[in-house]
């Protein structure tokens, strides 16, 4: 491993509540040769998959109280940890995060798991990358399952995204326990602490502090061609099922957000809303055992 790359010491992952998964790990991943993807892998192999693709500042753990409910209901979930975060490798500096480097990652796991026709689970930075992964591989996706996200097609994201962009940029050491206590009321202190696990030190952050930098909000801005042709994508040749979960109280993500999205992919039913804000995974449970319902399944 180079000495530009971190890797989180593994007893920070001791104890994780509602956690017990083993992670797998990827060291050869076409393009990221010698860093080190962690994800979990549970279920059997050849039973259906559930990819659950995560946010910014979060990591797998972030589903938590979805992959039992889809254990139980016989699936295979697998859920990454993006570079830069959970117990994935992490590369110090900034300028190896972009947009293109996140999305090659996910593309190039896609084809080492040789994933085809799975339920895409997305959320926040999860669907801004996962969303556009049709484009490359239409089969990719059977169903959709899609919570407080978007596509970055070069609109202006409003004054609640620029208020936390700004705030990120000007904290580089800020507190990923902290902030997700505060977005999430009732987390307990094992939880703030396993959300807080990845990152022990301001060298780890890299990626939690370039995330909200790349989000493609003008027009000349990396992602937004592709996100442009997903949004194309959703809209003319998507025809699966789709659930869609809203957490109301999210400043950024919320309805309006979701609701534009829902009129860009084809056949979006109502949405399922909720009371949480920003994680609505927080709820999981419900949103997952809603959504195989609603699917019959």
């Amino acid at each position: 491993m180079s000495h530009d790359v971190l890797r989180t010491p593994d007893d920070r992952f001791r104890d994780l509540p509602d956690f017990p998964y083993q992670p797998r790990y990827i060291e050869d991943l076409v393009g990221f040769e010698g860093m080190r993807m962690a994800l979990i892998d549970e279920g059997p192999v050849s039973a259906p998959v559930v990819l659950c693709l995560h946010g910014e500042p979060s990591w797998s753990y972030l589903y938590r109280k979805m992959i039992p409910v889809f254990l139980d209901a016989g699936y295979r979930v697998v859920a990454p940890d993006f570079f830069g975060f959970g117990r994935s490798d992490k590369p110090v500096a900034d300028a190896w995060y972009t947009f293109d480097a996140h999305r090659r990652s996910l593309l190039a796991l896609v084809d080492k798991l040789l994933l085809h026709k799975v339920t895409l689970a997305v959320q926040d930075w999860g669907g801004l990358l996962g969303l556009t992964l049709p484009v490359d591989r239409p089969d990719l996706v059977g169903r959709l399952l899609v919570m407080n996200t978007g596509l970055g097609v070069g609109a202006d994201p409003g004054p609640g995204f620029i208020a936390w962009r700004d705030y990120v940029a000007n904290n580089p050491d800020f507190n990923v326990g902290e902030l997700m206590s505060r977005a999430v009321p009732g987390l307990s202190e094992a939880e703030v602490a396993a959300y807080a696990a990845p990152f022990p030190g301001p060298e780890f952050q890299a990626g939690v502090r370039t995330f909200p930098q790349l989000v493609p909000i003008t027009r000349e801005m990396a992602g937004v061609e592709v996100s442009r042709a997903a949004a194309q994508w959703w809209s003319q040749q998507w025809n699966g099922p789709t659930f869609m979960a809203i957490g109301e109280n999210d400043p950024v993500l919320g309805v309006p957000v979701m609701n534009a999205l829902r009129g860009v992919i084809n056949g979006c039913p109502e949405p399922l809303v909720l009371p949480e804000g920003h994680f609505v995974q927080e709820s999981g449970d419900v949103v997952a055992r809603a959504a195989l319902e609603a699917w019959g399944s």
